[in-house]
């Protein structure tokens, strides 16, 4: 296979192509899903059980131009101190429904800017997430920090509140790439983040990279990996940049003609692999690197990695409860989405309302194929007897789903005996192998439209 010329061909570099962290994805989600299913679904949780929470802080001091994300800017902590009053009303709601003795295994703080909060805003948030619900043994509490957006007092309140990994935005350390995508941020201010954060015993970090940025060459994307490298980081996602300005307008302001061409991207994403993976981090999946000793490194030996909106995890609880705007919730039944903008949801919870406005409700072939494109992007293969079993179904449905997939994608996969598995040339085709079993993106011929 002229793996260049497949690349082009099925569009993997497109953003329209999902990532698939959820099944379907967020786009199929509807209307019809509100706060009554929720409640059902959040009272169904075992009594005693895990459960996984994902905290939304939408504002930033500053909008970073290559960012896709719900945000929005603020120059003063009002807007912020208000929407923390939401987020513990939330939770108070939350509460309510849930049965005794549960546990949180994963907390996660995402944004946006989180670490915007001051200390009191911290210590004050925190606590309410814990009498919603303790921490468990053993369980992650990690926080999305912006290096420029941290202090000595934030770091302190943080780790007093029970942070024990980091998660580091980075995207690139070349100047006139960070100004080009209005991201500042020295490797100095950087280092001294990791430094703070260490020294108040953070043992897990994770850096966030780009690759795919406009003015990206190799010789620069070397030197932002080696300076990664320098840190210590523990984990390391290289994420592709998404151009997407029909979705995201401040990314109208990054010039199109100084974007890499797909060649160039593969080329930086197969040079910073090659880095990472020569100075000792595991390849998990499809933009993931993780240090041996690291948990999603152990779990993705052993076969328990999974997938969500954070992206790899290994975290195994069954129902993903987001607070917050826009937040996105997995519930053993389906999906449910908050109100996207701020206003909507702060007046939604203020009527003492779960903030619910669409969602998606899970049906047995959702279930089937999600569990399919959560294995072939996690271990780029997948038993489908085995995954029939495990959700109820014929294991000749599952095997079924693969029919014609290796005709139509030639040189990509092998089925031998229901287990289909992406041929190594092939494994930066994950998604598009993926996205021919999702019946969501499907055109009348049963042939995935990115074909």
């Amino acid at each position: 296979m002229d793996n260049l010329t497949q690349l082009r061909k099925l569009g993997l570099f497109d953003a329209r192509v999902p990532r698939y962290t959820s099944y379907p994805t967020a786009p199929h989600f509807a209307g019809g899903i509100g706060g009554s299913h929720v409640s059902d679904w959040i009272r169904a949780i075992p009594q005693g059980s895990q459960i996984s929470l994902y905290l939304h802080v939408p504002f930033c001091r500053r909008l970073c131009w290559f960012c896709a994300c719900r945000t929005q800017g603020t120059s003063t902590l009002s807007p912020v101190a208000a929407y923390v009053d939401s987020l513990t009303q939330e939770l108070e709601t939350l509460k309510s429904h849930l049965l005794p003795g549960i546990t949180i295994s994963h907390l996660h703080w995402g944004g946006g800017t989180p670490t915007l909060l001051d200390p009191g805003m911290i210590e004050r948030l925190s606590a309410a997430i814990f009498d919603t619900a303790p921490l468990g043994e053993n369980a992650q509490f990690s926080v999305e920090i912006d290096p420029n957006e941290i202090d000595d007092a934030r770091m302190d309140a943080l780790v007093a509140a029970g942070l024990n990994r980091a998660s580091l935005g980075v995207q690139d350390f070349d100047p006139m790439i960070q100004e080009v995508i209005g991201r500042p941020q020295t490797f100095e201010v950087t280092k001294a983040a990791v430094d703070g954060l260490r020294a108040r015993g953070v043992q897990s970090l994770n850096v966030d990279l780009l690759y795919g940025l406009p003015h990206q060459t190799n010789a620069r994307m070397t030197d932002s990996v080696k300076k990664v490298l320098s840190l210590g980081p523990d984990r390391i996602a290289l994420f592709g940049y998404a151009h997407v300005p029909w979705m995201a307008r401040r990314q109208g302001l990054i010039p199109t003609e100084a974007l890499p061409s797909p060649e160039e991207r593969l080329e930086l994403f197969n040079l910073s692999r090659d880095l990472f993976v020569a100075n000792g981090f595991d390849e998990i999946g499809i933009d993931h690197f993780a240090r041996p000793e690291d948990g999603l490194s152990k779990a993705h030996k052993a076969g328990t990695m999974h997938r969500n909106f954070q992206g790899y995890t290994e975290d195994s609880a069954e129902a993903l409860i987001g607070i917050g705007a826009s937040s996105i919730s997995r519930y053993p039944q389906g999906y449910a989405q908050n109100a996207p903008a701020t206003s909507a949801y702060q007046e939604r919870v203020r009527a003492g309302q779960l903030p619910v406005t669409r969602g998606h409700a899970f049906t047995g072939d959702d279930i089937l194929r999600g569990r399919v494109i959560e294995q072939i992007l996690c271990d780029f293969a997948v038993d489908l007897p085995a995954i029939a079993r495990e959700v109820g179904v014929d294991p000749a449905t599952a095997v079924a789903l693969a029919g014609g997939l290796a005709e139509t994608l030639p040189g990509t996969v092998s089925v031998t005996d229901g287990v289909l598995t992406i041929e190594p040339q092939a494994r930066p085709l994950a998604r598009i192998i993926a996205r021919y079993f999702d019946a969501y993106e499907m055109n009348e011929a049963g042939h995935s439209q990115a074909v």
